[in-house]
């Protein structure tokens, strides 16, 4: 943890840092508003700072209340991609103004420099108007970003598709099956809304419903406000669900094994029980409609490159080998490249993970994200052979409180024989 502290420490000098350049760029753009009320600004600027660094700080290491620790992030995300935006424009005016005067160095004019912060003539100076244009860019990603938050993070959408299966039993034609990914309860503010979205999945009255990983973000205890919301998703087959990367606990207490990490692993699957969702570690259950079976197969997470390789699928597999359909869940979808299609009886892959990184353009007939640059199956229905793979952009946000064109996703999928 005292690593941890230190890079938070480091982050939060070095964001002091950016604040002081950005303030005084911001005082020397003769920007009227902040001329007239100059004292009260420094307050205002530097206060906001301060209290948001630090709110930052007691809501990782202290147990403070989860709606205030959402309200801190959103306004430090904010915050923060603001100023990524505006900082170009300071660079190019410092670069600009530093160009001139080693040009006038070495031509050893005596002339003063450029005065970027009065305009000369009545017209605006070049340096206030890239700063003032950096102001104006930078308001760009505040008013989106923020009507992501406003708008996007509960605007749940119904996904439908139909699933061919070559070898589905006659009994489960048409059975309807329900996805939901990537809860990150740990992120959420609004009760309510989330609760609109658990309704919203029942009002389809899915006959099985699969929960693709990462209910959390970090804690177990992030589930305390929502368990009661969660609970209220019931199948007349059963709720299946899997773990993800954000549920073993790793980003919060490491990725070596402790008695705290392993406590908490133990209450996040009390809390997967005590809600009746059944959840499959590298195991598998039978699905019966009449005499006939299918398998929901579940493997922990198993992700390529620096991503916990949790599962072990030739575990999931065992006992598995008479079942004519076997339908996985496994939360990385980098899994499916890497192992599953080396398995050609697993029919179909469910997966979330990507988020579809909660932004870019996702219609029925385009879908791009700057996601699709590390993941190539990153959202949506893929096929190799007679091998499928569904990929759930989530239902729950991480990081950014928000969601700009790639908004939180409930699939329903219908069961068609082929």
């Amino acid at each position: 943890m005292s690593d941890r502290l230190f890079t938070l420490l480091f982050i939060s000098i070095l964001l002091l840092i950016t604040d002081r350049y950005i303030f005084k760029a911001l005082l020397g753009a003769k920007i009227r508003i902040i001329d007239k009320h100059r004292r009260t600004f420094t307050w205002l600027y530097w206060g906001y700072s301060i209290v948001l660094i630090f709110g930052v700080l007691a809501g990782v290491y202290f147990n403070i209340k989860l709606t205030a620790r959402a309200v801190i992030l959103v306004a430090f995300f904010l915050t923060f991609a603001t100023k990524l935006f505006f900082l170009p424009f300071l660079f190019i005016d410092d670069i600009r103004r530093g160009i001139i005067w080693l040009s006038r160095k070495l031509k050893k004019n005596s002339a003063p420099i450029e005065n970027s912060a009065e305009p000369q003539n009545n017209k605006i100076s070049r340096s206030e108007f890239i700063v003032k244009s950096g102001l104006l860019v930078a308001a760009v990603p505040l008013a989106s970003l923020s009507w992501g938050i406003i708008s996007g993070a509960y605007d749940y959408q119904l996904t439908r598709r139909k699933l061919y299966l070559k070898n589905l039993p006659k009994g489960f034609h048409g059975l309807k099956i329900a996805q939901i990914s990537d809860v990150h309860s740990g992120s959420f503010y609004n009760p309510k809304a989330v609760l609109g979205g658990v309704e919203m999945l029942l009002g389809e009255k899915p006959d099985l419903i699969l929960f693709t990983g990462d209910l959390v973000n970090n804690q177990a205890s992030e589930m305390s406000d929502y368990q009661a919301i969660f609970s209220k998703a019931k199948a007349p087959l059963g709720v299946f669900s899997v773990l993800g990367n954000h549920d073993y606990g790793d980003y919060y207490y490491g990725k070596q094994p402790s008695a705290a990490k392993a406590k908490n692993l133990e209450a996040l699957i009390k809390v997967h029980q005590q809600m009746g969702w059944d959840l499959l570690l590298d195991e598998h259950r039978r699905v019966k409609v009449g005499n006939e079976e299918i398998g929901i197969l579940g493997c922990q997470n198993w992700g390529a490159g620096r991503f916990i390789q949790k599962g072990d699928l030739i575990k999931t597999l065992k006992g598995t080998e008479d079942l004519p359909v076997k339908l996985l869940m496994s939360h990385d979808p980098s899994h499916w490249k890497a192992q599953i299609l080396n398995h050609p009886d697993i029919d179909v892959t469910f997966s979330g993970h990507t988020h579809g990184m909660q932004f870019g353009v996702k219609t029925e007939e385009f879908k791009w994200s700057p996601v699709e640059y590390i993941y190539k199956e990153w959202a949506g229905l893929y096929s190799e052979k007679q091998q499928q793979l569904y990929v759930n952009v989530g239902y729950g946000f991480l990081g950014y409180p928000g969601r700009v064109g790639i908004l939180p996703e409930i699939t329903i999928f219908e069961l068609q024989q082929s």
